[in-house]
């Protein structure tokens, strides 16, 4: 290839300025290691070659450019990952100084090397862009682009980074004559006609951080919001303020100062613009129009951002818009109120004198930021708040945010980690800036939906209600693990981040929050609330907007006992007054975290201890055992293989480390429970100990991260993940101390006793019951559908809530059908009629084992052979379609259903109903299949059999 070939399009592989070693010897080193080859340098050799394929091809699509632009930035990363950058200290410094962040750690550096390549790629689009717009003839020069930018900030960045004392060294020279060779390249004329159309340029930004660094892109949460989310929060907000707080003219009052304190790449500011623009000509001020613009952009509509690139973009949206409304500022003057700033940092001032940065364009955008935040009356914040946090140390006034949301005065106190998410902080940065500092206005976000009812969000949920006079939440849904993306009728429901450029959207559902404080102000008891499904869910929210809002919301009560859920909840009156499970049996264990399943669980018993016994052999070499299982030789931060097993080989195989174990829901396998060394993860040995009796366990969660699920049954220890990953197992019974708890007690009784509270035992005492009457009617009621019907909201919230029966035949009636309903949940239980002896007509008919040919089944009939699944990487097993054919209920088969719900006493329609209409015959290959699966029982996801 020659010059004209190589130059832009890159080598293959960069040499940096190492003086030593020929290109021979390390293709040599390359070739000797394929694999090793391929993994470090295939995905820039697979760029090398697209961008070597395409240089030929018409530059006009914003995407293609943006691809492009990234596919050189990232080389310049990579360039960059290894070296030492004193000569950029100063710069690093200042820039920490004045985001309000501590650049530390692998994360920390990442951060400030990638945020150095953004500026210098972007710094060199935006120059192209306004030197294209000004009529730029001839070929674009990167080394003049700083006469070029209009965002001082960034240009003064860019004149510090962009010299040939920090380039060079660095060869990052190369790289950008390859992004200016590509920008030359651009057909311009039809690159702006898409770049100017329908926010094309936001659609500019998120193709390029995903080329470029997707790994930061996840970390940040950086997601273009959708235009019909965009356009609705600010018609809502600005509806709010005529109707609310009395502003007759909305956004466009000169009273109104809006802040988007992550502005990202302009999108709300934009869109604030246009409204401004869109009452100004309703009210026949088309005349005064781009004057009222130039102000506003200015002086009253304000932007914070973190990243150099999307400030960029949101200063080269802003002045496009501006431009084609006319209203181009006059010289002299500040084109937009957008700073390259921290929001969550520098709104008090600083108790010490404020450092002095080295660089005059950063000191002014951090006076020009703190401004705003200390003196001006901001009425309204909106924006999409990044959802993770920034990589590295926040400054302490950060990190204190939340503090505020920590205690509660009347609901449960907050639980778990949910308050350290990066979006909780800009909400009670918002909550202060508008109830502390300005006294009355509007907080409008769209975020992660977890706090409508999360267990950490309950001082956060309850501190709304005392300071905002209204709330209206917009439930979007579109969540992975709460409902597995679907609606409650089954059918899709992506996230609303889902679009045509980025189809994954987010895994967590979220909500629109609109929360308004008035003067004067009063506190709110209710919650507004409405949910939205579905694939077409954006465009029903816009036109929403055309309807009245007051009746399309239901009215939530948030109620303190529960933490003040802002979701509607179903809860039975007396809901609050039974005891929660941990107030009946208050000992309980948390399930075996294994980790190394293809070591320490098998389904065969001998299998696993023939693998152990080789483990503990100290003739098996680590290679070989590493081989035999995957998993056991594997370094992670928690656990060193070699170490671990150095230390088992003293202790030997024992048979008593082998459990029978609930691996998943009917799936019972064994465990190997080693008590020592992190072999298990968490070995959890108070659950072992009580492992040594004979008794059921109750297997339930404090909180699902889907729906609540009634609890498993287990006759025995069982898996962390039984349910999801807070599996918490309650026995029946508990073993005896081994040894007296002090020197002055007496060795008590060796028999198990009864895992009962003080509360619990008193109730059976009064009644006459027994501890099993109690456990099995807590079975019961957990499982019963209307309980779960009546309870659904509350069922999330915390432990479920046991009503007790206050007469003992009701209680031992309960108990019954509890000890019925174990039996057929446990698989270890026979069950007479079910599993042994004369079975049930209906039961004889459903899923028998059958050979297709009528024939007797043998052993070899039992393969599994149909594509139900294949091995995945490191020994997972992968899910396949299978073979299961729907067809009608036989006359014998519906028969033998209608015979045994008359058994029942249920009627032929009650037991189809259940059963479903129509039935399956599922193959385990070409000969067998279990015949007559019903309809229902086959397509019943395996959370909703729990």
């Amino acid at each position: 290839m020659g010059a004209g070939g190589a130059g832009p399009t890159g080598p293959v592989l960069h040499a940096g300025n190492a003086a030593s070693g020929g290109v021979g010897s390390r293709v040599l080193a390359l070739l000797r290691s394929p694999h090793a080859a391929a993994e470090q340098h295939g995905g820039r050799l697979a760029e090398y070659l697209q961008r070597a394929m395409l240089r030929p091809a018409p530059l006009y699509e914003p995407a293609d450019v943006a691809w492009l632009l990234a596919s050189y930035a990232r080389e310049a990363r990579l360039r960059i990952a290894g070296s030492d950058l004193p000569a950029l200290a100063a710069v690093r410094e200042a820039l920490e100084e004045a985001l309000g962040i501590t650049f530390r750690g692998p994360q920390g550096d990442h951060f400030f090397r990638s945020t150095l390549i953004q500026t210098l790629f972007y710094g060199v689009f935006s120059a192209w862009v306004l030197w294209s717009r000004e009529g730029g003839q001839g070929h674009f020069e990167w080394r003049t682009a700083a006469w070029h930018l209009r965002v001082p900030v960034v240009s003064g960045l860019f004149e510090q980074l962009a010299t040939p004392s920090k380039l060079g060294p660095l060869g990052l020279t190369e790289t950008l004559d390859w992004a200016a060779d590509a920008l030359n390249r651009v057909d311009r004329a039809a690159f702006f006609s898409r770049f100017g159309e329908e926010h094309a340029v936001q659609y500019f930004y998120e193709p390029f951080l995903q080329a470029f660094d997707p790994e930061l892109r996840r970390e940040l949460g950086v997601w273009y919001t959708p235009p019909e989310i965009v356009r609705y929060m600010v018609a809502r907000v600005d509806t709010a303020l005529r109707t609310e707080l009395g502003i007759p003219d909305g956004l466009a009052d000169p009273r109104v100062l809006v802040l988007d304190p992550a502005c990202g790449p302009g999108a709300y500011l934009v869109e604030v613009l246009e409204r401004i623009a869109h009452t100004l000509r309703a009210r026949g001020e088309a005349a005064l129009l781009a004057a009222e613009l130039r102000r506003a952009a200015a002086e009253r509509v304000f932007g914070f951002e973190i990243l150099p690139a999307p400030l960029v973009v949101a200063h080269l949206q802003l002045g496009l818009l501006l431009r084609n409304l006319g209203a181009v500022p006059e010289e002299g003057e500040r084109n937009v109120g957008v700073f390259l700033t921290n929001a969550l940092t520098g709104w008090d001032p600083p108790e010490d004198e404020q450092k002095i940065l080295a660089f005059p364009q950063l000191q002014a955008e951090r006076d020009a930021a703190d401004h705003v935040k200390r003196d001006e009356r901001i009425l309204v914040v909106l924006g999409n708040p990044p959802y993770n946090g920034y990589p590295g140390v926040a400054m302490e006034e950060e990190r204190e945010l939340v503090e505020g949301y920590r205690t509660t005065k009347r609901a449960p106190r907050p639980q778990g980690q949910g308050l350290n998410d990066l979006y909780v902080r800009f909400f009670r940065m918002a909550q202060r800036r508008i109830v502390e500092m300005t006294g009355q206005g509007i907080v409008c976000f769209i975020s992660n939906y977890s706090w409508l009812d999360g267990l950490s969000h309950t001082g956060m949920r309850e501190r709304y209600l005392e300071v905002f006079d209204r709330v209206w939440i917009d439930s979007l849904n579109g969540d992975k693990y709460r409902t597995g993306k679907l609606t409650p009728e089954g059918t899709p429901d992506p996230s609303v981040f889902s679009t045509e450029w980025n189809r994954e959207g987010i895994q967590v559902g979220t909500a629109v929050s609109l929360l308004v404080r008035t003067e004067p102000h009063g506190e709110t008891r209710t919650v507004q609330f409405r949910n939205l499904w579905g694939r077409n869910k954006r465009a029903e929210l816009l036109k929403s907007l055309d309807g009245d809002l007051a009746d399309q919301y239901e009215r939530v009560d948030p109620v303190a006992g529960l933490g003040y859920p802002f979701r509607p909840r179903s809860t039975a009156a007396t809901y609050l007054q039974w005891p929660a499970l941990p107030d009946i049996f208050p000992i309980s264990y948390h399930g075996v975290k294994t980790s190394r399943d293809d070591l320490v669980v098998d389904i065969d018993r001998d299998q696993l201890r023939t693998r152990m016994q080789r483990y503990f052999d100290p003739r098996v070499g680590h290679a070989e055992m590493g081989r035999i299982a995957a998993s056991s030789m594997r370094t992670t931060a928690r656990f060193d293989p070699e170490t671990a097993r150095e230390v088992l080989f003293k202790r030997g195989f024992s048979e008593d480390s082998v459990f029978r174990h609930s691996y998943r829901p009917f799936d019972s396998r064994w465990l190997y429970w080693e008590s020592t060394t992190k072999l298990l993860d968490e070995k959890r040995p108070d659950f072992r100990a009580n492992s040594a009796i004979d008794t059921l366990y109750l297997a339930s969660q404090k909180r699902s991260r889907r729906d609540w699920s009634s609890p498993v049954i287990t006759h025995g220890p069982g898996d962390l993940v039984l349910l999801d990953p807070s599996t918490t197992y309650i026995p029946l019974y508990l073993a005896a101390p081994a040894h007296p708890e002090t020197l002055f007690d007496t060795p008590g009784t060796t028999e198990p006793q009864p895992n009962l509270s003080d509360r619990a035992a008193e109730y059976l005492e009064e009644l006459g019951a027994k501890p099993a009457d109690l456990f099995y009617h807590t079975i019961a009621m957990l499982h019963a559908p209307a309980y779960r019907a009546e309870n659904t909201g509350a069922l999330r919230q915390d432990w479920p809530r046991v009503p007790l029966p206050a007469e003992a035949p009701r209680l031992l009636a309960s108990a019954a059908l509890g000890w019925t309903l174990a039996a057929l949940l446990d698989p270890e239980q026979s069950v007479q009629g079910v599993t042994t002896g004369d079975l049930r007509p209906e039961l004889r008919v459903i899923a028998p084992p059958t050979r297709a040919d009528s024939g007797q089944l043998a052993d070899a009939d039992f393969a599994l052979t149909a594509g139900w699944g294949h091995g995945g990487k490191g020994g997972a097993t992968m899910p396949g379609r299978g073979r299961a054919q729907e067809r009608a209920y036989t006359d014998a088969e519906r028969a033998a259903l209608s015979t045994g719900a008359t058994a029942l006493e249920m009627s032929e329609e009650q037991m189809l109903a259940l059963l479903g209409e129509t039935c399956y015959d599922v193959y385990l290959n070409e000969r067998a299949f279990w015949r007559c699966v019903p309809a229902r029982v086959w397509s019943t996801p395996s959370a909703a059999i729990r």
